[in-house]
């Protein structure tokens, strides 16, 4: 039952959902690029991810000073296919398909570096 009750409190949340909705449809994204789609501080979308991968929705990958997230490979195929289902046709998930495709566009040092100069006084922090 613990677990069940992990994952219902890690999907009680609108960023978390549309985070793993991003991921449902992108094998991998940078923490740089799920902070630019939720328009978030790096500091909340890391300990958002945290919470999911606790959860152990997501997994994650360091590569230099780049934190990487992907669905787990323990996710169930039926979470998977009920929030597929329950997300189809939601707004603010095509809205996000369509910033997502926009953001993937941009170069991930560009990225997050135009992040830093819009937010000056945040301090990064991210969790692995």
């Amino acid at each position: 039952m613990k677990i069940t009750l992990t994952v219902s409190r890690a999907l009680a949340d609108g960023n978390r959902i549309r985070a793993v909705a991003a991921l449902m449809r992108h094998d991998e994204l940078c923490v740089c690029q799920v902070t630019e789609l939720l328009g978030l501080a790096t500091a909340t979308v890391s300990r958002h991810m945290s919470i999911l991968r606790d959860a152990q929705l997501v997994q994650s990958r360091k590569k230099g000073r780049w934190v990487y997230y992907r669905l787990s490979s323990d996710l169930p195929d039926s979470l998977s296919a009920w929030l597929g289902e329950s997300l189809a046709g939601s707004p603010e998930i095509e809205a996000d398909r369509s910033a997502l495709d926009d953001i993937l566009a941009c170069d991930p040092e560009e990225l997050c570096r135009s992040q830093r100069i819009t937010r000056p006084n945040e301090q990064p922090k991210v969790k692995d």
